[in-house]
């Protein structure tokens, strides 16, 4: 029994022997750093202002803009010795436009609803479509739905003009919108925005075409030079007054092969196939002290004069459209919101064109018209009112006297 407890002693006294007299000390964890805190979202701001809408920003990588806009337009038009009178909203449209990711990275929809935006054949109110890159001076890039860089005069946005409508010359021989990809600069080469270009390239035919038809294409290329600088020469009439000499002058040339529109880009289509159109514009826009005029030449022509073609086991001919004119308008602000304005403007066509565009010139080719703008708030709220005495060499005269409120909120 004692040597059995004398064993467990000294067993004890080995196990101790080797273990220290101490426990070994325990590393020290370093302490985990608080996870970095997450940057505060950046305040939203919101603004309003008569006629530019509503505006939420939220920092510089985001901003969203509503804008609403009518035109309420009374027509009074005498022809062949009828009196005919129209009342209504010609147009309502909605602007949504903002930034996104950057301040460069732009975006712009505008939704029309009046009866006369819808084309035959499209009931989609979509106007303007697109999105802007504008991070590089003398390359900024656009790709869309929007108007079509060939003449100054179209590409005036409906809010600025000058009159209730577009001139003849321009409504037939225009451009107007279409999808596609554009690259420009209002200031290439760094010289105070004298010098601009857009380089466009598109389907051709139009906006809105959900139907498929035979591919083309649409070309275009447009240059202004400004040598005073930079002005608002998208903007008809001279609001500002400003004191200084303006001027614009710009070329543009498109080419748009195989379209099935027979206004190129606009009207209705073609059934016995597609044509191509070339196209010549040039303008002027010159301002000072309440002063303005713009001027501007279109020409149009189509690779044939008709189509034949087969539909429905029917043979079938179509007449294209090809011709030419020119503008001259003017206006100047008597006071600080009144402006009286005036505009001639003539319509010829080219030999073997389509009769009713033949007719149309010979009947309606030349107006001659003034007017009175009250500006309430500029361009973006005002009353405005016109009388133009219409004819051609055939036909009897017609009147039209219109009387406009066009608003933007």
């Amino acid at each position: 029994m004692k040597l059995l407890a004398l064993s467990w002693l000294a067993l004890g006294s080995a196990v101790q022997a080797q273990s220290p007299a101490t426990p070994p000390a325990v590393e020290a964890t370093p302490a985990q750093e608080p996870p970095p805190e997450k940057p505060a979202p950046p305040p939203v701001v919101v603004t309003a202002e008569p006629g530019r809408g509503i505006v939420v920003k939220a920092g510089e990588r985001y901003s969203l803009g509503l804008r609403a806009r009518i035109q309420l337009r009374e027509t009074y038009l005498r022809a062949d010795g009828r009196d005919t009178s129209e009342t209504n909203v010609k147009t309502l449209r909605l602007i949504v436009h903002g930034n996104v990711l950057a301040p460069e990275l732009r975006y712009t929809i505008q939704l029309a609803f009046g009866g006369p935006d819808f084309e035959a054949g499209s009931s989609s109110p979509i106007f303007d479509a697109y999105v802007d890159y504008t991070r590089w001076r003398d390359l900024n890039l656009r790709v869309g739905q929007f108007f079509v860089p060939l003449d100054r005069a179209r590409t005036i946005r409906e809010f600025a003009l000058q009159f209730v409508d577009r001139q003849l010359v321009v409504r037939e021989l225009t451009l107007d919108r279409d999808v596609g990809v554009m690259l420009s600069s209002s200031d290439f080469l760094g010289l105070g925005e004298r010098l601009a270009y857009q380089v466009f390239l598109g389907g051709g035919d139009g906006r809105n075409r959900y139907q498929g038809y035979e591919s083309g294409a649409l070309s275009v290329l447009r240059l202004t030079l400004r040598p005073f600088g930079a002005f608002d020469d998208d903007q008809e009439g001279d609001v500002t007054r400003a004191p200084r000499p303006r001027l614009a002058v710009g070329v543009g040339a498109a080419y748009n092969a195989r379209t099935s529109r027979r206004n190129s880009t606009y009207g209705t289509p073609f059934t016995a196939g597609t044509t191509s159109y070339s196209h010549l514009a040039a303008d002027v826009v010159f301002k000072y002290r309440g002063f303005s005029l713009l001027a501007e030449a279109l020409w149009r022509k189509a690779r044939e004069n008709e189509l034949e073609g087969v539909v429905n086991n029917a043979p079938v001919r179509e007449a294209t459209r090809s011709g030419y004119g020119y503008l001259v308008q003017g206006g100047l602000l008597v006071s600080q919101k009144v402006e009286l304005t005036a505009r001639w403007e003539e319509l010829f066509t080219l030999r073997g064109t389509d009769p009713q565009l033949v007719q149309l010139a010979r009947t309606q080719g030349k107006q001659l018209g003034g007017g009175l703008n009250v500006y309430l708030n500029g361009h973006a709220f005002k009353v405005q009112g016109d009388y133009f005495y219409i004819f051609g060499p055939e036909g009897t005269p017609r009147h039209t006297a219109r009387l406009q409120l066009d608003a933007s909120f």
